[in-house]
């Protein structure tokens, strides 16, 4: 009866789970253990138990070297005192050692600080055509140039790219997708070329930068199309995840891909962007952020926050949606944000 009690034992702490502890299971099973088992074997249950709640299991071998120590408790290899006595000194070595992994963990986790706060001015406000939906933003030539997007269940809204008149906010039209194949996404100038994303399509649109005649066609690699920019070299897109995506103009073939991340972790959504001396600045769907990301590491290392100029849009348009559009003057310095269906266009200034 004994040997069977003990198999059973066995079976019940090598069964529990090896890699993540289990919360809340430290007391449970204890009464039953001292109510039928031996000391030593009580001891081991516990012990085991117990150790499930450190983060010891994170060193596979140590976690192989205790799961053969209780092992042997069990089958009576270990029965003396002094030997239970090296196991104790064993755990408290092994918890150690934990512990000062995750002292380890946390240091770095504190020398990871959160992005600057970038803040801005608004230098003018400029009328915006409420049923644009806008995706792509930029300037090229001192004129300003956005693409839309056309919803199904806004019919009020066309896949377009053209020249926005900065007196009346209306589009001057130099492209049109039929909104019943595509939806519009972000656009870039690129080598006398404009290149135009499409959102689930997987295709996209090259023309003539000068005649808007189309030259070709082409596929991406990613599911979806988001936004786009260039560093004068690469087509730069965002796909609605934190992976930002370097095409080969000429080929479209991915060259290479970035993460994008934070003191918290990856941040997804990225949308609009926009490429301003040496950095990419990119729109975060679905929130009033614009994050600055350094290209090389990914990391996000400045936030603006624009929540008071969505408050503003709204109270001039209660259907106004998502901030998105970055665009860059190079003749004055100064950025140009908008919003889909948005009543005005902003001209802001700050230090990027």
């Amino acid at each position: 009866m004994s040997n069977l009690v003990n198999v059973y034992a066995l079976r019940c702490v090598l069964s529990c789970p090896w890699q993540k502890p289990v919360k809340g299971k430290r007391a449970k099973g204890l009464s039953l253990a001292t109510r039928f088992f031996n000391p030593i074997a009580t001891f081991s249950a516990g012990f085991y138990i117990f150790m499930q709640q450190g983060t010891i299991f994170e060193q596979p071998c140590l976690h192989h070297k205790l799961k053969y120590l209780i092992f042997s408790i069990y089958t009576n290899r270990i029965v003396n005192k002094n030997k239970l006595i090296a196991a104790l000194l064993a755990f408290g070595l092994l918890t150690a050692c934990s512990n000062e992994k995750q002292n380890e963990v946390a240091v770095a986790h504190a020398t990871e600080s959160a992005p600057a706060t970038i803040n801005y001015g608004v230098v003018n406000t400029y009328p915006h055509d409420i049923t644009a939906f806008t995706e792509g933003f930029l300037f090229r030539n001192g004129q300003l140039y956005e693409s839309t997007g056309s919803p199904s269940d806004l019919p009020q809204t066309r896949s377009l790219v053209g020249v926005v008149d900065l007196s009346t906010g209306e589009l001057e039209e130099k492209v049109e997708l039929d909104r019943n194949k595509y939806f519009g996404e972000g656009i870039v100038f690129l080598n006398d070329k404009l290149y135009q994303l499409t959102y689930v399509s997987k295709k996209g649109f090259v023309y003539d930068a000068n005649t808007f005649e189309k030259l070709e066609e082409f596929t991406f690699p990613s599911k979806e199309g988001w936004g786009m920019t260039t560093d004068s070299t690469y087509l730069i897109m965002s796909d609605g995840t934190n992976q930002l995506t370097y095409l080969d103009p000429s080929t479209f073939e991915a060259v290479r891909t970035v993460s994008v991340k934070d003191h918290k972790g990856a941040v997804r959504n990225l949308n609009e962007l926009e490429y301003i001396n040496g950095y990419i600045y990119a729109n975060i769907y679905t929130t009033s952020d614009i994050v600055k990301i350094d290209p090389e590491t990914g990391k996000v290392v400045g936030r603006l926050d624009l929540s008071s100029l969505e408050h503003d849009a709204l109270s001039k348009n209660p259907n106004a949606l998502e901030l998105n559009g970055i665009a860059y003057n190079p003749e004055n310095k100064n950025v140009y944000v908008t919003g889909k269906l948005w009543p005005n266009i902003y001209e802001i200034k700050f230090n990027y």
